[in-house]
Formats: C-alpha cells, sequence, structure tokens
C-alpha cells in the first residue's frame, strides 16, 4: 500500500463535501505533469490525507482509493486526453486537523513534499510520515 496526499480548496470542494458525497471521482482538477503521474501511481487501497489547500491549510480527513486512474472525463480541461483522476472514498476525519504550520516546526514532516512543493496538488507521503500524522491528528487506525 502506497500513502498520498490530496489537496482541494475548501471553497471548492471540502472535506465535509467529499464526505457528503461519499465514493467517486475526484473532483480535484489535476493539470500538472508531476501530480498527474502520482494519480496514475495510485492503486486500489491506497489510502490518501483530504488536505485544505489555500483556506486553512490542513490535513483534515483519510480517503481511500477505489478505483485506479482514468481518463478525465472533463472535456472542457482535458482535450488532448492527457489528464486522469481516480475515484476515492472518504474513511475518517482527523480529530485534529494538522496544519501545514505543524508539518513545518515537526523535525521529520518537515521533509513532506507538501512543504517542499506547496503547489503540487497530489504528492505521495512516506508510511512515517503517514503514522506520524495519524497520531498527531488523533486518528485510532492509521493504516
Amino acid at each position: 500500500m502506497a500513502y498520498w496526499l490530496l489537496k482541494s480548496e475548501p471553497y471548492k470542494f471540502s472535506w465535509d463535501d467529499q464526505v457528503e458525497k461519499g465514493e467517486g471521482r475526484w473532483e480535484k482538477r489535476v493539470r500538472n505533469y508531476q501530480a498527474r503521474n502520482n494519480m496514475q501511481a495510485m492503486k486500489v487501497g491506497d489510502k490518501g490525507f483530504f488536505y485544505h489547500s489555500n483556506e486553512g491549510k490542513e490535513i483534515v480527513g483519510i480517503l481511500e482509493v477505489t478505483k485506479e486512474a482514468y481518463t478525465d472525463p472533463d472535456p472542457t480541461k482535458n482535450e488532448d486526453g492527457k489528464f486522469v483522476t481516480v475515484d476515492v472514498k472518504p474513511l475518517e476525519g482527523l480529530e485534529t486537523p494538522v496544519t501545514l504550520a505543524d508539518l513545518k516546526a515537526h523535525p521529520m514532516l518537515s521533509q513532506m513534499q507538501v512543504v517542499k512543493q506547496v503547489r503540487l496538488s497530489v504528492s505521495p507521503v512516506t508510511e512515517e510520515e503517514w503514522k506520524e500524522v495519524c497520531a498527531i491528528g488523533g486518528v485510532k487506525k492509521a493504516a
């Protein structure tokens, strides 16, 4: 199993929106090749943090990948078919959101890609980072 971090602006699509929606296509349109490559590497059963970007700047929930990468069906933004999406389902919210400031201040987490590449909307998370964020966020079942 691999771990990921997926960003969404909460004013466009928030964790609460994801919980209400349930399982389905990841709502954030990915138009960056590195983020696309990360999505293409996702496998069914992989876990991901749901991160509120721009407003809040915090990890607020945990997702599970339920369908591997497929061509993003939005023709207005994917005319050439180069971009993909995945299906996800919400698993649980963090008891305590883990902010970008928390990540930057933590010796181990300060090296996460979300800290180093702030504009990247989909990034990998190491198993050690995953466990530490889950512990800080009060997640009962980290894996």
